[in-house]
């Protein structure tokens, strides 16, 4: 099921800077959440897992089966949202997945998204949202007015992408240099989201396009540095990168009005 992808130039740079025990493993099978048996190949590659677990009452009552189960003491790697790179801290050393679903998109993307989630997995943040929000979780999803629990789930990854998206743009920016080829991808992908930005409020009250969707390419767009309509544009702050789950929670509050 796992192989390791070798690297070269820069992103072998990249990951002997960011973290070099880190193993990038390219996937046999696509996934969103690997199963369980699955998961547990992992011990072939790897020194050893040590899964995460959180309180039941992180969790509102009518959570994702998939997300109770990552909230349990069982193995979940790979999450709804993830695309088409996945990285864990939960095996020693971490691991990013590049999944099957790639094959045929440009080499250049495909190095970018490893070396994001190179980053990621460097930072000490959490892997997943829930380990963002905590226990207000359950606060979050009362205030996104209603909307059914995927609904909520997709706008809650959105949101924590668009925190990560603060803390890792910096760095993107700084690879002209050290990086060009990476910095070039990053640049390009950029600019490929910048002209859905500016129609996204009409799309949303127009009804083409649901405001969680709206939401994710949005907060995606935020560790490109991109200038975002609002309310989104709240998101891309030194505010919310320096106050997290409390200033999305407010934020969700008062932009599907339930403050």
């Amino acid at each position: 099921m796992f192989s390791e992808r070798e690297l070269s130039g820069e992103l072998s740079a990249l990951r002997d800077q960011r973290g070099p025990d880190t193993l990038v493993l390219d996937c046999a099978e696509d996934f969103e959440s690997l199963d369980p048996a699955v998961a547990e190949q992992l011990l072939l590659v790897t020194d050893g897992v040590d899964p995460l677990s959180f309180p039941s009452e992180w969790l509102p009552p009518d959570a994702p089966e998939l997300l109770a189960r990552y909230a349990g003491a069982e193995l979940t790697v790979g999450m709804p949202g993830d695309g088409g790179v996945a990285w864990t801290r939960q095996t020693d050393p971490p691991c990013v997945f590049v999944k099957p679903r790639l094959a045929g998109s440009p080499d250049d993307f495909v190095d970018f998204l490893i070396a994001e989630a190179l980053v990621e997995a460097s930072l000490e943040e959490p892997e997943q949202f829930l380990g963002f929000f905590g226990e207000r979780y359950p606060e979050f999803a009362d205030a996104t007015g209603g909307m059914g629990p995927a609904d909520t789930y997709q706008l809650a990854a959105a949101l924590y992408d668009a925190y990560l998206g603060l803390r890792t743009r910096e760095r993107f920016a700084g690879w002209a240099e050290e990086y060009p080829a990476l910095h070039a991808a990053w640049v390009d992908a950029g600019e490929r989201l910048e002209p859905r930005l500016a129609d996204l409020p009409t799309e949303v009250a127009r009804g083409q396009t649901a405001f969680p969707a709206a939401a994710e390419l949005a907060c995606n767009a935020v560790k490109h540095g991109l200038d975002l309509p609002a309310p989104f544009d709240a998101l891309a702050t030194e505010a919310y990168r320096d106050h997290g789950a409390d200033y999305a929670v407010q934020w969700a509050q008062k932009v599907l009005g339930s403050a």
